[in-house]
């Protein structure tokens, strides 16, 4: 059963597992296409290796070929629908999961490249799925681009907890992350960037 169909992926539930299938880019020289699509379906199945290595609860690659990984369904629902219902001690728990889980990330050099409160789900925890547009790094911009893209995220879709969210955040990625200080100042940089452009 199809999912979901994305810019880049179509999204398949098949006998309990989730089928992840790069779809071909028209516009690309199909040699080029065929190659980009092999490198990032490789490189989102270590990323997401690597990450459960570090502890970080992400579906488990059962199996990888050519454009198509083969995960565990995860259960549960969308951090986005689950926050419009969540009383604030439930979400202060959960924010605090994520800055834990972006810290231990950036910890181990992979860098999510996609943030939102759709890609968090909550099963028997909470998850983190989708490293479709990730990459292994432990560059500082790279970071704090991330966290930028998660501030942005929970700024559009959550707005009135912004504020809560940001803070619980912020506070447990700076607890579990040595680097934490150098992210968030070119963080700062990079808002004031943006501000002037």
């Amino acid at each position: 059963m199809l999912l979901q169909r994305g810019a880049e992926a179509e999204i398949w539930l098949d006998r309990e597992q989730i089928r992840k299938v790069r779809i071909r880019k028209g516009y690309r020289i199909r040699q080029l296409d065929e190659k980009i699509r092999q490198e990032r379906t490789r490189l989102e199945a270590s990323l997401l290796r690597r990450a459960r290595r570090a502890g970080i609860r992400v579906p488990r690659v059962l199996e990888t070929s050519g454009y198509e990984i083969r995960m565990e369904w995860i259960r549960g629902e969308r951090l986005k629908e689950w926050l419009r219902k969540a009383d604030r001690k439930e979400r202060k728990r959960v924010f605090a999961e994520i800055g834990r889980m972006v810290a231990g990330l950036h910890h181990w050099g992979i860098v999510h490249g996609d943030l939102t409160t759709s890609n968090f789900i909550l099963g028997d925890g909470v998850y983190l799925i989708d490293f479709g547009l990730g990459r292994f790094s432990k560059r500082v911009e790279d970071q704090a681009i991330d966290l930028l893209l998660l501030y942005e995220a929970i700024r559009a879709t959550h707005f009135s907890l912004l504020k809560e969210a940001w803070k619980t955040i912020l506070k447990e990625y700076k607890a579990n992350y040595s680097n934490a200080p150098d992210v968030l100042r070119q963080l700062e940089k990079i808002k004031r960037r943006r501000r002037y452009m």
